[in-house]
């Protein structure tokens, strides 16, 4: 799984004007699944979503985890993670895995995210969505899980 996770002090998700995930400061995720993933990539991307330090201690330094701190988290699919731009200029997404593997993989990520951590909201697979950010830093981190 390919994630794109951005410290934040906010972030909201609307579809249709309206608000259907918001945290405060925390992790925004952009969530893409690959051809090849399975829940047991969901699994490993959820732990290290969880455990990745990059929220300050006391002294500044990058040393605390989400769980730390008690951040948000907020899972939104994109399957343009995967684009590849190698050749022209209009990108190819085949390296997405189809919607209904995707669909399932990143619900199967949310779950195993609200079974661990108390603060999780998303937003809505296949939608035309606004992300609303403050990035906190700011800290952008891509991830891939294999």
């Amino acid at each position: 799984m390919i994630a794109l996770v951005q410290r934040v002090r906010q972030a909201r998700v609307e579809v249709a004007g309206a608000v259907v995930g918001a945290i405060g400061p925390g992790l925004l995720v952009l969530v893409c699944a690959e051809p090849a993933d399975t829940a047991a990539q969901a699994a490993k991307l959820v732990d290290k979503l969880l455990r990745l330090r990059i929220f300050s201690d006391a002294a500044g330094k990058m040393n605390r985890s989400l769980q730390d701190v008690g951040g948000g988290l907020l899972l939104v699919s994109q399957f343009t993670l995967a684009a590849d731009t190698s050749a022209g200029n209009r990108p190819s997404f085949t390296g997405a895995a189809p919607a209904a593997q995707g669909r399932e993989l990143y619900e199967e990520t949310l779950r195993l995210a609200r079974a661990r951590h108390p603060l999780v909201q998303a937003g809505v697979f296949g939608a035309d969505m606004q992300v609303h950010l403050v990035n906190d830093g700011p800290v952008t981190i891509p991830l891939t899980v294999r």
